[in-house]
């Protein structure tokens, strides 16, 4: 069975975004090459933003390859492309627990909003995880309304 080609050509793009910006926004002097971090934690940003490289390398791959198992692909790669949006709410969470903070004097600093007497920090990592696990749960969901129409 050959499933709709748009929600496929949609996750393969969003994995790719996922790899590239992981990429672009950890390897630079915000993040990895940051001249205040320990060596150890570059290491494990590296570490991490190689994994999530790869990872959407891997879901790419998986895709695109020809053959059967199809749809159960896909709901993998989704699964997969899931996974480095949950470890971020995981930190998240627990950040307390280990000292972990949003950001970094040097780093990228949080958006100020105003609402009427009062300031709001809004985080862009938050916002872009959260615009993340929206912008794949739709890709999912059209890709279920595909399947029940065929």
């Amino acid at each position: 069975m050959h499933l709709h080609p748009t929600t496929h050509i949609l996750l393969g793009a969003f994995c790719i975004i996922q790899g590239l910006a992981t990429i672009l926004l950890d390897l630079n002097r915000t993040h990895a090459t940051h001249p205040r971090w320990l060596g150890h934690a570059r290491f494990h940003v590296v570490w991490q933003t190689a994994t999530v490289a790869a990872l959407a390398i891997l879901e790419v791959a998986l895709l695109l390859l020809p053959g059967q198992l199809e749809s159960e692909r896909f709901d993998l790669v989704a699964i997969l492309a899931c996974t480095p949006m949950l470890g971020f709410f995981a930190a998240l969470i627990t950040r307390r627990i280990y000292g972990g903070t949003l950001y970094d004097p040097g780093g990228i600093p949080p958006v100020l909003i105003n609402i009427r007497q009062h300031q709001i920090q809004v985080d862009m990592n938050l916002v872009a995880e959260i615009a993340g696990i929206l912008c794949l749960s739709l890709i999912v969901c059209l890709h279920q309304f595909a399947i029940a129409r065929r």
